[in-house]
């Protein structure tokens, strides 16, 4: 018997379930920031003893990167962040080790070189802000500054929250809840209180028979797991990531939490060019800036063709991203199958979550949901 589905039905995302591609999961589509989908079923545990419920929790790995560039695109949408200063003026410390020069353009579309520390951090240095922060301010960067592109797939959280820090003066997870999250009614935390917990769903690890697609098999070659680790080989997969230390922590690059509905939510805000329910968000200005490509061709992280706007995926040339046939789509995916997307053209947000972890990069699932969507329009 397949799992309970609950709000409106997609065939799409009953299919993965009855394929057992799921324990739980959730999916979320919104329309003229009007929710006409929005479904959730499954079981929080890989035991199968807790329902999936409406306002479940679950680590969205990388889908994280699109809430935290979205603060940094706020300041800049107010004046307080110039793209193309260098990223010293706000945060002086990081102008060593060659790095003066480095823009704030180039530290959102991942030209910046710093997609890992030459020096490892001790056992559970990831979880200290401060360590991390100091030692990204310290290090060389791995190529010149701009020449190049590779996914700085945990410093980039660190890189930018910390540029908002210094600016704003409150940590990234403090002013992504204040300034967006409370705002938009969106259910997604970057360190989760003790007062949340109980809502968490457990990760599952990816199953056995999981064969690796083009993307993973690419990220292998190039060893990208090492890049991604910081301290620990099995940072980001789920015996840690099912840990409260992991879930209380602020590791923007890869550690919130949220659900579909709540990455549907602010991606439908930036569909309709920063407002929701009356809320104004952001600019359509802001919106367009954000969203325009800064970079096209083989990662250097992770040895695939890519392209990237400011802190977002774009559309064409990302394997990482498939979203539909619109060539004005943006957002931002995350490890094991995740994703958040905005199609200002089209009016539409997403957000698909999960806990059981599929392929590490370039799941099948997130991208089926959005064909789904596509093919109804």
């Amino acid at each position: 018997m397949g799992a309970a589905i609950s709000g409106t039905c997609d065939p799409a995302f009953a299919r993965e379930f009855a394929a057992g591609n799921e324990i739980g999961a959730a999916v979320c589509v919104t329309l003229e920031g009007e929710a006409v989908v929005d479904l959730w079923g499954g079981h929080q545990d890989a035991e199968r003893t807790r329902p999936w419920q409406r306002d479940t929790l679950v680590c969205v790995f990388s889908c994280t990167k699109g809430m935290v560039a979205l603060c940094a695109h706020l300041l800049a949408d107010r004046g307080q962040l110039d793209y193309d200063a260098p990223v010293a003026r706000y945060w002086p410390e990081f102008a060593a080790a060659g790095k003066a020069a480095i823009t704030v353009r180039q530290l959102l579309s991942h030209q910046a070189g710093l997609p890992l520390l030459r020096e490892p951090l001790p056992p559970g240095g990831i979880y200290d802000w401060d360590r991390v922060v100091r030692a990204l301010a310290a290090e060389k960067p791995h190529w010149e500054p701009g020449t190049a592109h590779g996914y700085h797939t945990l410093s980039f959280g660190h890189l930018v929250g910390e540029l908002v820090r210094r600016i704003d003066g409150r940590d990234v997870g403090r002013f992504f809840r204040e300034e967006v999250a409370q705002p938009l009614r969106a259910d997604f935390l970057i360190g989760v209180g003790e007062q949340d917990e109980a809502r968490v769903a457990e990760l599952a690890p990816p199953p056995e028979r999981t064969q690796l697609g083009p993307v993973a098999r690419a990220a292998l070659e190039v060893d990208a797991a090492r890049i991604a680790r910081y301290d620990d080989p099995h940072l980001l997969v789920p015996p840690v990531v099912n840990t409260r230390v992991w879930r209380a922590a602020q590791i923007p690059g890869g550690n919130g939490h949220g659900n579909a509905r709540a990455l549907a939510r602010v991606y439908a805000a930036l569909a309709r060019g920063g407002e929701l329910d009356g809320v104004r968000l952001i600019s359509p200005a802001a919106i367009a800036r954000m969203s325009e490509r800064q970079v096209l061709g083989k990662d250097r992280t992770i040895g695939i063709e890519n392209e990237f706007a400011l802190g977002f995926h774009r559309n064409g040339g990302s394997p990482l991203m498939r979203l539909g046939n619109s060539p004005t789509a943006f957002g931002h995916g995350g490890a094991y199958g995740s994703i958040g997307m905005a199609d200002p053209a089209r009016r539409i947000g997403l957000g698909y979550v999960m806990n059981q972890c599929g392929e590490p990069l370039g799941d099948p699932r997130g991208p089926a949901l959005v064909e789904a969507v596509y093919a109804c329009l």
